[in-house]
């Protein structure tokens, strides 16, 4: 049987080497994406103006006017002092051809107070990689490996993450119970004390042992942060396909506009009937008949499914307690409330559905869960280089012994 499963973690971990250690190093990155892109990219996200800023609205109706082949789709209402404004766009449909035009950028960056276009970039382009697009462009690699729509389908990279995350949580299984030693009678040792030996690494007792070791010891001693981060993977990636449904056969998961709601197609997109002013003073009043003390922090419209969201934080608080986000109202494009959204709270199947995120990212545990999260992104790499080697190794032994065995025939 332990033959069996050796073979089932051998040819599982091959099959996802690749894939872990491309995520792992681009998850041990992004873990400081927003740091990374304030460092390489100061002209975009400092803004110098002294003053007051213009009201985020004026802002977005200028950037539509400087633009007519765009509409915003995001826009922070709460800037911080000696930041840009970062609003995020989408094509409109040109009447010509009936297809989307290609601005070739979705956020534009702008001076609150001055107005002044500071720069534009398209959020997770594939080329070319630019300072101003490489911190997206590997957090895009990270979940979906930029492998292109097909066939009209633009979700191939998140199924196949989704897949491989589904295999990683098995092989996890497999894995730590290949650790384990032989229950056998009369050992001389009790059974914990013969486990002991799979915990250590021996750093002195050459490559090929070194190696194993790290494979083995690494595994163990992060074995319950391997499969948090698999299955987060897993539910991210797949949220809609499997985890969602399978979630609300076993608890009660309240649904999201975004889980009740038909999508469009890509190039018929909804238009909202109603403008973001009147949808951000409704959830305003909305926000304060329900007591809520934190101001409208945001607010964005997804043409694909005709749903405005208003978040509430105060600036700087975007990412909420716990890095789970802010607490949202939901209206349809005809200003009708659609549902909320608070952070940490619900049944116990939405706070677990909440908790994905925080848990995949770190942002969990704060500034110490991201450092973790970051070091684990080198341990997966790690672990990916080491199950390799130690394939690569047994099959040239392999290949080795069979050719002496010819031979001696």
């Amino acid at each position: 049987m332990r033959a069996f499963w050796t073979l089932v973690h051998r040819y599982l971990g091959l099959l996802t080497a690749g894939f872990l250690f491309i995520s792992g190093v681009t998850g041990a990155i992004i873990s400081w994406d927003h740091e990374l892109d304030d460092v390489l990219n100061p002209h975009l996200m400092e803004a110098q103006t002294p003053g007051t800023p213009q009201p985020a609205l004026a802002l977005a109706q200028q950037l539509e006017a400087r633009y007519p082949q765009i509409s915003v789709t995001f826009m922070p209402l709460q800037p911080e002092a000696g930041e840009s404004v970062a609003f995020g766009v989408s094509p409109r449909v040109n009447p010509a051809t009936q297809k989307l035009y290609e601005p070739g950028f979705n956020q534009v960056f702008v001076d609150p107070v001055s107005g002044e276009e500071l720069g534009k970039r398209e959020w997770g382009a594939v080329w070319p990689i630019t300072k101003e697009t490489f911190v997206s462009f590997l957090y895009r690699l990270h979940y979906t490996l930029h492998i292109p729509e097909m066939w009209g389908i633009d979700r191939w990279g998140i199924w196949l993450m989704g897949g491989i995350a589904i295999i990683w949580v098995i092989d996890s299984f497999v894995g730590f119970y290949l650790t384990l030693p032989l229950r056998r009678q009369g050992a001389s040792k009790p059974w914990m004390q013969r486990w002991k030996p799979a915990w250590k690494v021996r750093w002195s007792g050459g490559s090929n042992k070194l190696n194993f070791d790290l494979h083995r010891a690494f595994s163990l001693w992060t074995w319950v942060l391997l499969f948090i981060l698999a299955f987060t993977a897993f539910s991210l990636n797949l949220y809609s396909e499997v985890f969602y449904p399978v979630m609300s056969k076993i608890s009660k998961v309240t649904p999201t506009p975004f889980d009740t709601r038909p999508i469009a197609d890509i190039h018929k997109p909804f238009a909202p009937s109603v403008a973001y002013a009147q949808v951000i003073e409704t959830a305003s009043q909305e926000a304060a008949r329900r007591k809520w003390s934190e101001p409208v922090g945001s607010v964005f419209y997804t043409n694909a499914f005709d749903v405005y969201g208003v978040s509430f934080y105060k600036p700087g608080d975007d990412h909420g307690a716990g890095g789970v986000g802010p607490a949202y109202l939901y209206y349809d494009g005809a200003g009708k409330l659609l549902g909320e959204r608070l952070p940490w709270k619900g049944t116990a199947a939405d706070i677990f559905v909440q908790a994905q995120f925080p848990l995949h990212s770190g942002r969990i545990l704060g500034l110490p869960g991201r450092i973790l999260i970051s070091f684990m992104g080198v341990v997966v790499a790690m672990l990916s280089v080491t199950g390799v080697i130690i394939w690569w190794r047994k099959r040239a032994s392999r290949v080795l012994n069979a050719e002496r065995r010819a031979v001696a025939c």
